[in-house]
């Protein structure tokens, strides 16, 4: 079963210790590429896939990649940030094959692996970290290059201790899901990545070089929900983390989250979510 895991490549982008205030203040934020933090000072938010995450000394937190986050710090913090690509195969994701845990307590062993990852990697630092910055691509291009030019030694210590940090956010007794959902991870990035526009079936289908009829049943046999279904839920999800890192209005989150208006929008909030939008951002805004 492991078999899958021997293709298993990570590949270093930035890496660096910061001393961050109330400017680490970021929306709308969706990457392809993966981030790792470890906090020694201080204290901030991250909110993604419902978790709303407070970042706090003494331990280490992954974001995947492809996943929409939001950035807050209200004061100051102190971080050890990592951010890596991850390819597992073409079109595939290691994060659609085993369940990772999003904050683990940072050992001083993880602490030296980030140490070891500066030494190894100058000039890998970001000189602005407001991801408009440094996530593009020229920028990650630029970075990526940064690869070729280290030595072989360098390069294969930096992808093991990569792998190491990696693996311990890995769920024990996390067993290998289901296949046909591996085949269809490149769709899901897809969606994620234009999840504000007016996605159809029918060009889902062609992304994955399937008629829409094969698509729509594979795609219900590998997540149990039809396609259009999974994007309404993305999107909720989506907006969820709007309406707790922003205070956005209603119209500008249906907008920004590909609902037609805010009035279907808040019916379907309420009809998923059990509870309206403004309810919502009362009980979790990181404004208050």
């Amino acid at each position: 079963m492991n078999s899958q895991f021997q293709s298993l490549q990570l590949s270093l982008i930035h890496a660096g210790y910061a001393e961050l205030d109330s400017n680490w203040n970021f929306d709308n934020v969706i990457s392809t590429f993966s981030r790792l933090y470890l906090i020694t000072e201080g204290e901030a938010y991250v909110y993604f896939k419902n978790h709303k995450i407070k970042l706090l000394p003494g331990n280490m937190y992954l974001v995947p990649s492809f996943t929409y986050s939001s950035y807050k710090c209200d004061v100051s913090h102190h971080q050890y940030y990592v951010t890596f690509f991850e390819t597992l195969g073409q079109d595939l994701s290691v994060f659609n094959i085993v369940d990772f845990k999003y904050a683990v307590n940072a050992t001083a062993m993880d602490k030296a692996y980030f140490d070891r990852l500066l030494e190894l990697n100058r000039g890998r630092s970001l000189i602005n970290n407001n991801p408009e910055n440094y996530d593009n691509y020229a920028s990650l291009l630029a970075f990526q290059k940064l690869n070729e030019d280290i030595s072989v030694e360098k390069l294969l210590e930096t992808q093991g201790i990569l792998k190491v940090l990696l693996s311990r956010f890995i769920i024990k007794k996390s067993e290998l899901k289901n296949t046909n959902k591996i085949k269809l991870n490149g769709v899901l990035n897809y969606i994620s990545k234009h999840l504000h526009e007016n996605l159809r079936v029918s060009e889902l289908a062609s992304f994955c070089n399937l008629t829409t009829d094969h698509f729509s049943r594979s795609f219900k046999a590998s997540f149990g929900l039809r396609p259009n279904r999974y994007i309404q839920l993305q999107r909720i999800e989506r907006a969820q983390a709007l309406l707790v890192a922003t205070n956005n209005s209603l119209e500008t989150i249906a907008e920004t989250v590909g609902f037609g208006n805010a009035s279907y929008f808040s019916r379907t909030f309420k009809e998923l979510c059990n509870k309206t939008p403004h309810q919502f951002r009362k009980e979790n805004s990181l404004h208050t």
